[in-house]
């Protein structure tokens, strides 16, 4: 079977591919083995059964692309329920107009951040307040 090996920071991350068989070289798939309470892999072509080496079976990592970034950015601007603040300046195109909207971050240990995006169409300026 293949596995592959991801670096992030210090830290190496296993994420599981593609299993297969031994005996004919078809796909592995996982499937519970209920009264050992175990992960097994099973080819269905020929019944070959081996362990589960670990207990993840798929991951799926979300990246946000810059085209997404962009549509939230155009979705915040035409955005008529949100505060609207002429009290900061845009750094890139000096429009006084801004969308405000919070959020609050994943640690516990930190507050609420204010976030800005400049309401000029052509610019779409975003900061942190």
């Amino acid at each position: 079977y293949s596995t592959f090996l991801c670096r992030q920071g210090q830290s190496s991350v296993k994420m599981s591919g593609m299993r297969f068989c031994r005996e004919c070289n078809n796909m592995l798939y996982p499937k519970e083995d209920k009264a050992n309470k175990k992960l097994l892999y099973v080819c269905r072509i020929c019944d070959h059964e081996e362990p589960a080496e670990d207990c993840c079976v798929y991951r799926n990592d979300i990246v946000q692309t810059a085209d997404a970034r962009t549509a939230i950015t155009v979705d915040i601007i035409s955005d008529p329920t949100l505060i609207r603040t002429r009290a900061s300046r845009c750094e890139k195109c000096g429009e006084r107009e801004a969308a405000v909207f919070q959020s609050r971050s994943r640690r516990a240990d930190e507050g609420v951040t204010l976030y800005f995006v400049c309401c000029n169409p052509s610019c779409k300026h975003r900061w942190k307040g």
